[in-house]
């Protein structure tokens, strides 16, 4: 029997781990792969202690992190997911891909999300050559370009809000013949003098040669137009990994984990989550791994006083 058991091997996962380790507590840490989402970024540079560093280096460092701390407290499981929780009279048992079940007492759910990938011709072969699912991540990057945002949501939006503060130009594309976002938000945002949407655009090809150089889309009466820009921000929605506790703990209508801001539990006692799977409002590196932190401690709490 496990204190805990941490699935996910992110930001969020691995702060949970070193945390757990401290804390000495019997875990059992699961994950298909270390890094999370920002694996595939050349350079991030808003991880707070680090002035930049890529995704890659990022996830050898909280690989090499974990495994410094973990000792004899935590017990590290590489290459495999969890296919079910399920609650037993002692706790919990969880099942990984391969059919091992373990129990413990405790489970820590931080397995992220992964982007709604852009399905346009031309989208995978630019991904990360000027095509960018981060604004935070890789916006400063572009700085003095037109630029292009695709998706009408509250976070498109706040992606060109953000890129207007040092790109040339953002233009925002979206399929609908409305946004999405907040009606206070769009008629700020496109009140910039640098900004301009665009309705009823459905993307249709991301075009350049070793790097981005535009996009072509079609209108609603299906006439092609291209569009030049340095670079190209997608926020057409995230889908988090929760499949295997969705019959379990609740989730809100975009399938995330739903938390107690305040300790990172869920509804089912026993059980919480942190990073990009739960549905707090932002989802950074940070956060999670801040949310993380949270979420040990409140564990620790529950297993050694409660």
């Amino acid at each position: 029997m496990f204190d805990l058991v941490i699935i996910g091997g992110g930001p969020a996962g691995i702060s949970a781990g070193v945390y757990a380790s401290r804390k000495q507590l019997k875990t059992l840490f699961i994950t298909k792969e270390f890094g999370g989402q920002s694996t595939v970024s050349p350079d991030i540079q808003n991880w707070i202690g680090t002035q930049n560093i890529s995704g890659n280096d990022l996830a050898k460092e909280l690989e090499n992190h974990l495994k410094a701390y973990a000792g004899d407290c935590v017990t590290i499981v590489e290459g495999h997911t969890v296919s079910n929780v399920a609650k037993t009279d002692e706790g919990f048992s969880v099942t990984l891909d391969n059919g091992e079940t373990h129990a413990t007492q405790t489970v820590l759910v931080a397995t992220g999300s992964k982007r709604r990938k852009l399905s346009a011709e031309g989208a995978e072969a630019f991904d990360q050559k000027g095509l960018t699912y981060c604004a935070t991540c890789d916006g400063p990057m572009f700085s003095g370009q037109d630029v292009i945002v695709v998706g009408g949501g509250n976070a498109g939006f706040e992606t060109a809000a953000q890129l207007l503060a040092y790109t040339k130009s953002v233009t925002l594309l979206h399929r609908g013949d409305q946004y999405k976002a907040d009606p206070v938000t769009v008629e700020k945002v496109l009140a910039h003098e640098h900004m301009t949407g665009i309705l009823n655009a459905e993307t249709t090809e991301i075009v350049g040669e070793q790097f981005v150089t535009g996009l072509k889309y079609k209108d609603a009466e299906g006439t092609e137009h291209e569009l030049s820009a340095g670079g190209i921000f997608v926020e057409i929605g995230m889908v988090p990994n929760t499949d295997f506790v969705a019959d379990l703990v609740e989730l809100d209508d975009y399938k995330r984990v739903k938390i107690d801001p305040w300790t990172q539990q869920t509804n089912i006692p026993g059980i919480w989550a942190a990073g990009d799977c739960t549905n707090v409002k932002y989802h950074q590196n940070n956060i999670s791994a801040g949310d993380a932190v949270t979420a040990l401690e409140d564990i620790y709490v529950h297993l050694k006083t409660k």
